[in-house]
């Protein structure tokens, strides 16, 4: 893995970022020889840089086996970066440009021990304005509701998934959490619809939920669905924006 070299950074910062990717992606303690196959920097060289981050404690070793992983420091930064976003000016933003693609009214609900409450509205322009209000905790049986359940309660999903005699609920619980996307046909009002995908952190933990509603033949039913399929990649790009990884 060559680093390109340029007259405007610092190639030796790049190699050790380079060095901590490798780390994040392989999501398991690495031996050295792994870290010099994966990067192809020479043992000389990649000895110093090893040493060089265990000692700033961006990358830890293990003395009894010699494994590297990633250090403490690194989940401060982590902390930190997490600590200063406004959450809402990141995702407003993605809901113009889905509003946008999708032709419908988007929300982004927070997640509160009530259920998933409304945050942030974008109304289609001029099309439908669904009514929400901010504010308003959205019920159980709505597309939000659904991913609130999957998401956030985990000790709920895995009693489900255990119970030989799964009912449809709970298979459809399964599904959504392995598609990241839920539906709801005309929970609450007739000919109105909604489609849900989470917003996962850095933890894996549900940090909001981003909602289309518009008109029942505009909503997708199912993954095949063309708006499903974005829908579903831009739950990818959010969350790795809040630091998630697949």
């Amino acid at each position: 893995m060559e680093t390109k070299k340029s007259r405007d950074t610092i190639q030796s910062l790049q190699t050790g970022i380079t060095i901590i990717d490798v780390l994040v992606e392989s999501k398991h303690p690495m031996r050295f020889s792994e870290i010099q196959e994966k990067t192809q920097i020479t043992k000389s060289n990649l000895y110093k840089y090893m040493n060089t981050l265990t000692k700033l404690e961006l990358v830890i070793r293990e003395q009894a086996t010699g494994l590297y992983h990633l250090g403490n420091k690194l989940i401060q930064y982590g902390m930190a970066a997490i600590g200063n976003q406004d959450t809402i000016a990141l995702i407003t933003p993605y809901l113009h440009t889905i509003s946008q693609h999708s032709n419908c009214s988007v929300l982004f609900s927070v997640v509160t021990q009530n259920g998933p409450v409304i945050a942030k509205i974008k109304n289609a322009d001029g099309i439908l304005n669904i009514g929400a209000q901010m504010g308003s905790v959205l019920p159980q049986n709505s597309s939000s509701g659904k991913i609130f359940n999957v998401f956030s309660s985990s000790d709920m999903l895995n009693a489900m998934q255990s119970d030989p005699l799964l009912t449809a609920e709970s298979k459809e619980f399964q599904q959504i959490e392995v598609e990241k996307i839920a539906f709801a046909m005309e929970p609450l009002i007739s000919q109105i619809s909604s489609a849900s995908i989470p917003i996962l952190s850095y933890t894996n933990e549900l940090a909001g939920i981003i909602t289309v509603v518009g008109f029942t033949d505009g909503i997708p039913k199912s993954i095949n669905d063309p708006l499903s399929v974005y829908l579903v990649k831009m739950q990818e790009d959010i969350s790795n924006v809040f630091g998630y990884i697949k």
